[in-house]
């Protein structure tokens, strides 16, 4: 899976393949997950919830760009991780469903945006 990573990172034609169909599908809405992800003011603990797993996702893409070293994006996931699920946890029971929580989230928005590239922008793929 790195040396893939590694070898998508090397081509700027795929990057730039690859963050231009991330921002279509998220900024033209192609993303079937439930609730609105693009709300500023959240009325429960879920709806914020969501909100974090596409700040991350949108970091990601942040630092997406042609030969960029795959170190940058682990760390990324990493300062994520440890600000989002890590250090608001004051037990390891809390710590526990806090990343289950978190990971079954952000599989399902994985999940939903390889969808949407697929269905809606087959050039990624080509």
């Amino acid at each position: 899976l790195l040396q893939t990573m590694r070898t998508v990172l090397k081509s700027n034609s795929a990057v730039a393949v690859l963050r231009s169909d991330l921002h279509a599908v998220l900024d033209q809405g192609f993303l079937d997950v439930p609730g609105n992800l693009f709300q500023t003011e959240f009325s429960n603990p879920e709806e914020l919830q969501n909100d974090i797993e596409l700040k991350c996702l949108k970091d990601l893409i942040s630092v997406l760009a042609p030969s960029t070293d795959i170190r940058v994006l682990l760390n990324c996931v990493s300062s994520n991780l440890q600000a989002f699920v890590i250090e608001p946890c004051r037990s390891k029971e809390e710590f526990r469903n806090v990343a289950t929580d978190f990971q079954l989230r952000w599989n399902f928005l994985l999940s939903a945006v390889s969808k949407a590239i697929t269905l809606s922008r087959a050039d990624s793929f080509g």
